[in-house]
């Protein structure tokens, strides 16, 4: 099996595990988006914390806890028909797509700087009124 399909097959696993975790644990059964919300808030301190201390098994383990995180909020999405993992995937991927004009388009730039330019200029143009507009309050 090559490195790919090993990495599918863990996706797989995972979101087999969520979907039973779901329907069988009285606990993820009662989550919703809004109790995750501080769960998923301290999950990304606890990665940077990780991140400044080098700590690359944790980073690991980190990153685990918000990817279950991400698939969560997803497999609760689904349950209203809202959206799903696949949802969340593909419009990310659009999102990648649509920023990196370089790659997926026929801009051209020539060093990292022009591709931050690119970036927020792009942002803008999706509405956004500034580049930090996503950031919180």
């Amino acid at each position: 099996m090559n490195r790919r399909e090993l990495q599918l097959k863990a996706f797989d696993r995972l979101l087999t595990i969520m979907d039973e975790l779901r329907e069988q644990c009285p606990w993820d059964k009662k989550q919703t988006l809004q109790t995750l919300r501080h769960l998923t808030i301290e999950e990304t301190y606890e990665l940077g914390d990780a991140i400044l201390d080098n700590n690359l098994n944790e980073v690991k383990n980190e990153l685990g806890d918000l990817l279950l995180h991400i698939v969560f909020y997803a497999r609760i999405g689904s349950e209203t028909n809202s959206f799903d993992i696949a949802d969340v995937s593909n419009s990310f991927c659009d999102k990648l797509i649509n920023r990196h004009p370089h790659i997926y388009g026929d801009v051209s730039v020539t060093n990292e700087e022009d591709v931050k330019r690119n970036w927020d200029n792009i942002k803008l143009n999706e509405g956004k009124k500034s580049v930090l507009d996503g950031v919180p309050n």
